[in-house]
């Protein structure tokens, strides 16, 4: 199989930010959030405007609303 490159870089730089962490996982989330401010991009929420979704696989099982 032939090594994806991008791939390797991600793993990588997650590794990195692991080690940097100490592999706290709350410290690695903060520390992303805080990038994410300071870059000043627009962040996209992705919950639904309504209220959440009706994931239910099939629609006669749904709860009525």
């Amino acid at each position: 199989m032939a090594k994806d490159h991008i791939v390797e870089e991600v793993r990588r730089i997650r590794e990195e930010q692991a080690a940097k962490h100490a592999f706290d996982i709350k410290a690695i989330l903060a520390a992303a959030k805080k990038r994410q401010r300071r870059s000043g991009r627009k962040v996209v929420s992705l919950t639904h405007r309504n209220g959440p979704l009706d994931r239910s696989p099939c629609p006669s099982i749904r709860k009525s609303a």
